[in-house]
């Protein structure tokens, strides 16, 4: 996709076509948790009962941050404007190095990238709800 912002240069942002990719053959999985709404709301309790302030994160470009599984191979077609034609005839394809928009499974790969890291920084996932992170101030 190509926007005109407005000083006039060009943004690119390379998005694939998901409604493309087949079930079973391009992926495996694209469940992606989410915190479940009585989560959210016994938080917000809490925190107005202790006077405590809540905070949310909203990450740039997460479905970026996330890695393809080991192993797992995407290809897509060259964006507009950049179409080349390979010394056989044939049009050239871009090999997927991560996850970008569009892709079926890339908010589950930033998933699986996010949860270890919030693990590693000393969070506890909590039991019944496993979008739900806690830390401890010393």
């Amino acid at each position: 996709m190509y926007k005109t912002k407005r000083n006039g240069s060009l943004k690119a942002r390379l998005c694939v076509q998901g409604c493309a990719q087949v079930a079973g053959v391009d992926y495996n999985q694209t469940f992606c948790s989410t915190m479940r709404a009585t989560s959210l709301r016994v938080l917000a309790a809490i925190a107005a009962r202790d006077r405590l302030s809540m905070r949310r994160w909203d990450f740039i470009a997460a479905y970026l941050q996330g890695e393809l599984e080991q192993g797992q191979v995407v290809y897509c077609l060259s964006p507009p404007g950049y179409e080349t034609i390979g010394s056989d005839g044939r049009a050239c394809v871009c090999k997927v190095v991560k996850p970008i928009y569009g892709m079926a499974q890339a908010g589950r790969r930033w998933q699986r990238s996010l949860f270890p890291w919030l693990l590693q920084w000393g969070f506890t996932q909590c039991s019944t709800d496993p979008c739900v992170f806690t830390a401890e101030r010393q």
